[in-house]
C-alpha cells in the first residue's frame, strides 16, 4: 500500500519501470524495487491522505502537525526530506503532502538532473505552492545541487547567460514551493543540503501487524477475500516492506484463483509462497543459496565475499547488495573483518547442526582444541 519509486526519470516525467537489473534484484519477488506491473497496481492502491496511510506512526504524527500549521498560516509547507529503504512509502507520502496542501505535484529524480539548466527549467515553471518531489536526491549533480541551495532558501536562482568574461548572472525569482526529497542513502547528502530541509523523517521497516493491515486494505481494494490468518502469513514473509506485501498478495491471488476457489487462507497463502520459493522468514532462492553455500561448503565461515559469490554462481555485487542486507538485518549473517560468518540463527533456520568448533569457526577447533 505504501511505496516509493527509486528509478531514473526525466525531469517532470512519470516514474519509469525499474526491474530486471541483477545489481538491484529487480527480477526477484521479494525485491523492494518497483517494476512496471508494480507501478500500475500501486496507482490504484496508494492511500490519498495521512488518515489512510498505514504505519510510520511517528512520521505521520509529525508530518500532520507540519502540514496543519502551514495551512493555518496560509503558507507553503516547509521542505521535507524522507529517507529510508525502498518500498516504505516515500513517494506515497510526497503525494499525500501535495493532496493535504491542495497543491499540484511534480515528480522527477536526482539522476535525471545532470545539469544546473535541467533544474532551472523545472524550478522556473513551478506554480506557487506546488510540491516538487525529487527522488534519489543524493544522486543529483553537484552544479544542480548548488543551485538548489539558493532555490530552497531564498526562492531564487541565478541563470547564467553567455560564456567566459562576458557571462552575466540574471536573478530569477521563484514562487514559494515545497521540495520533498527522498533518498535511500541519507549519509550521502552534503550537510548544506540536508540542513535546508525544515522537516526530516526516517522511514522505518514495518511490523507484521502493520503489514497485516496493509494486506487487508489492498485485498479489499482488489476485491479479494482473505482471512486474518492468510493476511498474517503474507505479512510475515514481506520483509517489513509494504511493496513486497502487495506483490506477494497478487501472486497468492493468482494461485488461489487457479488452484482453489479464490479465497485466501493460511494454507493457500503458504502453499502459494512455497511455489514462489519465499519461505516463512521472507528468504527467497538467492538468500537460501547464499546461506547454504556458507553453511555446507564453508562450515559457517568466515569466508570472503568473492569466494562466496563464486560458490553461489552470482556476481559479487549481487550477493553484497541484493542478498546480504536482508540476511544481516535478520541476524542470519554477519560481516566481519575476516569475512562472512553465519550466525546460530542461520543454522537453525536451515535445520542444520553447527560444526564441532561452534558457529563461525568453519568447522575448525578453537584454541587448545576447545
Amino acid at each position: 500500500m505504501n511505496w516509493d519509486d527509486s528509478s531514473d526519470r526525466t525531469p517532470g516525467g512519470p516514474p519509469p519501470a525499474d526491474g530486471g537489473d541483477p545489481a538491484t534484484g529487480g527480477d526477484r519477488l521479494v525485491t523492494a524495487s518497483a517494476d512496471g506491473e508494480d507501478q500500475a497496481v500501486e496507482a490504484a492502491l496508494r492511500p490519498k491522505s495521512l488518515h489512510e496511510f498505514v504505519g510510520q506512526e511517528r512520521v505521520r504524527e509529525q508530518l500532520d502537525l507540519v502540514l496543519k500549521a502551514a495551512r493555518a498560516r496560509g503558507a507553503t509547507a516547509d521542505h521535507v526530506l524522507l529517507s529510508g529503504a525502498p518500498g516504505l512509502g516515500k513517494t506515497t507520502l510526497s503525494m499525500i503532502i501535495a493532496a493535504e496542501m491542495g497543491a499540484p505535484i511534480r515528480i522527477t529524480s536526482g539522476p535525471a538532473i545532470q545539469h544546473a539548466g535541467d533544474l532551472a527549467a523545472i524550478l522556473s515553471s513551478l506554480q506557487e505552492g506546488e510540491v516538487l518531489f525529487l527522488d534519489e536526491i543524493h544522486r543529483m549533480s553537484r552544479p544542480a545541487e548548488e543551485m538548489l541551495y539558493m532555490a530552497m532558501e531564498d526562492f531564487r536562482v541565478d541563470v547564467i547567460v553567455g560564456k567566459g568574461p562576458g557571462a552575466t548572472a540574471i536573478p530569477l525569482e521563484l514562487p514559494p514551493f515545497t521540495l520533498v526529497g527522498a533518498t535511500t542513502r541519507a549519509g550521502l547528502l552534503p550537510p548544506p543540503l540536508r540542513d535546508r530541509f525544515g522537516f526530516t523523517a526516517q522511514m522505518e521497516f514495518y511490523e507484521p501487524a502493520e503489514l497485516e493491515r496493509v494486506v487487508h486494505r489492498s485485498a479489499h481494494l482488489l476485491d479479494l477475500e482473505i482471512d486474518t490468518a492468510g493476511a498474517a502469513e503474507i505479512a510475515g514473509r514481506s520483509r517489513g516492506t509494504p511493496r513486497i506485501a502487495n506483490r506477494l498478495l497478487r501472486r497468492v491471488r493468482d494461485y488461489a484463483q487457479v488452484k482453489a476457489d479464490g479465497r485466501i487462507d493460511r494454507e493457500i497463502a503458504a502453499a502459494a509462497l512455497q511455489v514462489y520459493e519465499v519461505d516463512r522468514r521472507g528468504l527467497d532462492r538467492l538468500d537460501r543459496a547464499v546461506l547454504q553455500a556458507l553453511l555446507k561448503l564453508f562450515g559457517g565461515g568466515p569466508v570472503g565475499l568473492s569466494t562466496l559469490a563464486v560458490a553461489v554462481g552470482e556476481e559479487r555485487e549481487t550477493v553484497e547488495e541484493v542478498a546480504e542486507p536482508f540476511l544481516v538485518r535478520e541476524g542470519l549473517l554477519a560481516r566481519t573483518p575476516r569475512g562472512r560468518v553465519a550466525t546460530p540463527a542461520a543454522w537453525a533456520h536451515l535445520g542444520l547442526a553447527p560444526p564441532p568448533g561452534g558457529p563461525g569457526t568453519g568447522g575448525q577447533p578453537g584454541l587448545f582444541g576447545v
